[in-house]
């Protein structure tokens, strides 16, 4: 499988309707964001069960906005809809491969209930 372009129009669909998504916040302009390309690609071959998606920050600038992009390569894992890996810089493969592993052995529940709890804790505004 490849990646597929995230534009604001389908980033909600490809995030409710996988598993699990890695998001690539890139420009053609960064050097980092050229060098992780390939690493990224493979890595979406390795694991076809993933949805990979490319977000051009040109392109999408109110996307990467609303993401707080400030910096790129930045790379994002949603598991189950829910945000769950978040970091700037390029990633070589055995570092991708570590997240990749990382985000599959999740145990989505508890992620769920400290999310809840972190809720709990927040004073109403």
């Amino acid at each position: 499988m490849s990646t597929h372009e995230i534009t604001a129009q389908n980033l909600e669909a490809a995030i409710t309707g996988n598993d699990i998504v890695l998001l690539d916040f890139w420009a053609g302009w960064c050097g980092p964001c050229r060098m992780f390309a390939p690493i990224f690609e493979q890595a979406a071959t390795k694991h076809p069960d993933i949805h990979f998606g490319k977000v051009d920050t040109e392109a999408q600038q109110d996307l990467a906005a609303g993401f707080r992009i400030t910096s790129i390569p930045t790379l994002m894992a949603f598991r189950e809809g829910v945000l769950v890996f978040s970091q700037p810089g390029a990633l070589g493969a055995p570092q991708l491969d570590s997240v990749i592993e990382a985000v599959r052995g999740l145990d989505m529940d508890d992620v769920r209930r400290q999310i809840a709890e972190q809720r709990a804790e927040q004073p109403a505004s």
